[in-house]
């Protein structure tokens, strides 16, 4: 079953969805599309009790969740989402996979009252419930945490009009140790026996120690192979106290001396806002699919004609910061300083706060496109 969602539903999911006849639930947003393509809609109660029987479910966004934790009951279902969507919960369950590791939560209000000699930087301060980088603050000192108090008073209001409360929590916050080592984004899945299936991982570069942007999401069969095999026994672990069942998540972790410390664990979907589709563009598969049918990748068979190839998602964010979503920006020349962009998608900025999605494929050994993109404020594709 899949539900599908604001803000955005890739075409790769919708062609998918057209040619598999996989059923979808018959709500406002599959509507709209059905409008324009053959999908399988199912109605409500159909699709609750095909759900509550074990059938695999997954959703396209974040924003389907409200849904979902009111119409199904499964314990392997509902316990993930409260534990995975709550970073705070998330911690404390997860705790004696690293006693050691500092965290608080406290309200909006109270942030600003709290005492920062008694903190503990470098530390990360994010919403309690959060979606892309959205309200992510690294905090190295006092005029850090003068700065990121200041913009989330001037942006909580903006955060609550583009998403709902279920997908970014502008009223909790957490306060949670700067987590070092190299960050990487994991699409995975818990079968019927809660055992993990990984289906691609995607290293996530930044341009420098402040950058939170989602600009560089690189993945290659070296990568995977090379990863996999640890974030499958660290997924095990945590499984071990959450009880996941038939579950997808996509999870972002660094790691450091062998070390995994999650940041996030995204429940019910993959990479965000279509993302995921990197797997089709760069390795002929769809994660969705995978997982609805009980798949995984064979990466012996998928190095063929790969080796040296880095396979990018860029999410077109962390703009500058006074842009209305009002401006216009220059897709073809953007693209063309990339030589083989393997697909766009433009987005409309007032709904995500990004231009889009791009894919491409670069060299492994030339970081010349990497660097570009890493650094670039976007002004010489914006216009008025």
């Amino acid at each position: 079953m899949i539900v599908l969602e604001e803000p955005f539903v890739s075409e790769t999911l919708i062609e998918w969805l057209v040619s598999s006849k996989h059923p979808v639930l018959d709500n406002a947003m599959a509507r709209r599309i059905a409008a324009a393509h053959d999908i399988a809609l199912c109605p409500e109660s159909e699709a609750v009790d095909r759900i509550e029987a074990g059938e695999r479910l997954y959703t396209s966004s974040e924003n389907a969740l409200a849904w979902v934790s009111s119409h199904v009951k499964a314990p392997g279902i509902v316990r993930p989402i409260e534990v995975f969507k709550d970073k705070a919960l998330m911690r404390t369950v997860l705790a004696p996979l690293d006693p050691d590791f500092f965290f608080m939560s406290c309200s909006a209000d109270e942030l600003s009252t709290l005492d920062f000699a008694e903190l503990k930087p470098p530390f990360v301060l994010k919403p309690s419930v959060g979606f892309c980088s959205v309200g992510v603050y690294p905090i190295a000192d006092e005029g850090d945490w003068t700065a990121a108090l200041a913009d989330i008073e001037s942006n909580a209001a903006t955060w609550r009009d583009m998403y709902p409360e279920s997908v970014i929590g502008a009223s909790e916050f957490v306060l949670e140790g700067y987590i070092e080592g190299t960050e990487y984004a994991i699409d995975a899945y818990y079968d019927a026996e809660g055992k993990t299936h990984v289906l691609n991982v995607l290293r996530h570069d930044f341009a420098n120690a402040a950058d939170t942007s989602d600009r560089a999401y690189c993945t290659s069969v070296a990568i995977v192979s090379e990863t996999a095999p640890v974030f499958t026994a660290w997924l095990d672990r945590v499984n071990e106290y959450v009880g996941a069942r038939n579950f997808p998540v996509h999870v972002e972790v660094r790691v450091r001396d062998g070390i995994v410390r999650p940041i996030e664990i995204n429940p019910l979907r993959f990479a965000g806002l279509g993302g995921t589709d990197i797997s089709w563009f760069a390795y002929g598969f769809r994660t969705y699919e995978h997982y609805l049918e009980g798949k995984t990748p064979d990466w012996e068979s998928l190095a063929a004609g790969r080796q040296g190839k880095l396979y990018v998602m860029s999410m077109l964010n962390g703009c500058p910061p006074d842009l209305t979503g009002d401006e216009s920006f220059d897709y073809e020349a953007f693209c063309a300083r990339f030589a083989r962009v393997l697909a766009l998608r433009k987005m409309d900025y007032r709904k995500t706060a990004s231009f889009g999605f791009l894919f491409f494929e670069t060299d492994e050994d030339d970081p010349t496109e990497l660097t570009f993109l890493m650094n670039t404020d976007f002004r010489e594709f914006i216009t008025e």
